[in-house]
């Protein structure tokens, strides 16, 4: 028999308290893989650029910007593209299906924000086929169940001209984003098509979107963009993407301080079961121990031994939770903002391995130090 073998076996030697403990394990992992996705979906760890600049309504962020700054934006010699979008929020069919639209430029969204979305021509050209075409997010195509030539009706909080809230699009194309950490789940419609149709705050946006030129500070651009605008009606605030979604998160809660006070707890918790339930399971192996010791088995390898087995609970445990938080991530992470990235995975399997030799320690201390007379006294 080999060592792995040995190691193995004895994991297995009582099959209902491993399970258990591996149960125990996965739910911790499980906890701890969807609080962090949470963390790096919403505070745009994986996905929200620093370099993209957002412009917004100083006071407030639900208050309108003129279109007329546009190009006194673009006017900035620091200024690559820049863009513009007037977010409608409604609902498909039933009132708790909500979707966003973002009505825009298609050729000034392209260039300012065309690779993180992957706006590719094809998908502009479909979409400035006609007024009502518009561009729908992999995430959220897939959740509806839609498809590319699909008529779909919309119900928005923007009222039209003729007094009421129904619109109706066609699809034209689904934009992928830049990978699996971008939001895609909202609606590129046409600016002017919804500009026309609205029956107040025509000519008026939501957002501007910035892009700087190569080399450029973001900090600075911002500032110097703000200082266009100071003395308006309408003064600016303009923050990276980034900035912008941690400083909402803060306006709630310090969201990353109450995942680590949850997480910690989990974990406190499953550390304190299974080093009692290793100790407990070590003075069960006093005798089997003692006897290993007198075939030759040094102190070094009983304590391999037992953080061996401590190792193996945490991985298989672990690793069935990290599945479910995958699989999770997968079937509701675009409508809650989780990203279940590789930061998360990389910080959760170095947790595993800690874990898995820190519980073990005091067990395999114990077994280790014991003396061979001491393990045949039970006996």
């Amino acid at each position: 028999m080999t060592f792995l073998q040995l190691m193995h076996r004895n994991v297995w030697r009582k099959r209902l308290r491993a399970i258990l403990l591996m149960f125990s394990v996965g739910v911790a992992f499980l906890i701890y893989g969807l609080m962090a996705s949470f963390v790096s979906g919403s505070q745009g760890a994986a996905g929200a650029s620093d370099n993209l600049l957002g412009v917004f309504n100083k006071s407030s962020r639900g208050l309108p910007l003129p279109l007329a700054y546009l190009n006194r934006i673009a006017a900035d010699g620091d200024v690559a593209a820049v863009a513009y979008t007037a977010r409608m929020r409604g609902f498909v069919e039933v009132e708790k299906n909500v979707v966003a639209v973002s009505a825009v430029d298609p050729q000034a969204i392209a260039a300012a924000n065309g690779d993180e979305l992957k706006l590719t021509p094809e998908l502009i050209a479909a979409m400035e086929e006609a007024g009502d075409r518009v561009l729908v997010g992999r995430a959220l195509a897939e959740a509806e169940g839609w498809s590319i030539g699909q008529r779909i009706g919309f119900t928005g909080q923007l009222t039209r001209a003729d007094g009421s809230h129904n619109w109706s699009f066609t699809i034209a194309g689904i934009f992928e984003g830049a990978d699996a950490s971008t939001d895609t789940y909202f609606m590129l419609a046409r600016y002017d098509a919804l500009n026309a149709a609205r029956a107040r705050d025509k000519d008026t946006v939501d957002a501007f979107v910035v892009r700087p030129r190569p080399g450029v500070s973001s900090s600075v651009l911002a500032a110097r963009i703000d200082a266009l605008f100071a003395n308006s009606a309408a003064q600016t605030r303009t923050q990276s993407e980034k900035q912008f979604l941690e400083a909402f998160l803060r306006q709630f809660a310090d969201i990353g301080l109450i995942v680590s006070l949850v997480v910690g707890a989990a974990f406190v918790t499953i550390l304190m079961i299974t080093v009692n339930t290793m100790l407990f399971a070590v003075r069960e192996r006093r005798f089997e121990i003692g006897v290993l010791r007198v075939l030759g088995f040094s102190s070094p390898r009983v304590l391999a031994l037992i953080l061996g087995e401590t190792s193996f609970i945490f991985l298989v445990g672990g690793a069935g939770g990290l599945v479910l938080a995958k699989l999770a991530t997968l079937s509701i992470g675009p409508e809650f903002g989780l990203v279940f990235g590789t930061s998360v995975l990389a910080k959760s399997l170095a947790i595993i391995a800690g874990l898995g030799l820190l519980t073990g320690l005091l067990p395999a201390v114990t077994a280790a130090r014991r003396p061979i007379v001491n393990a045949f006294s039970v006996r």
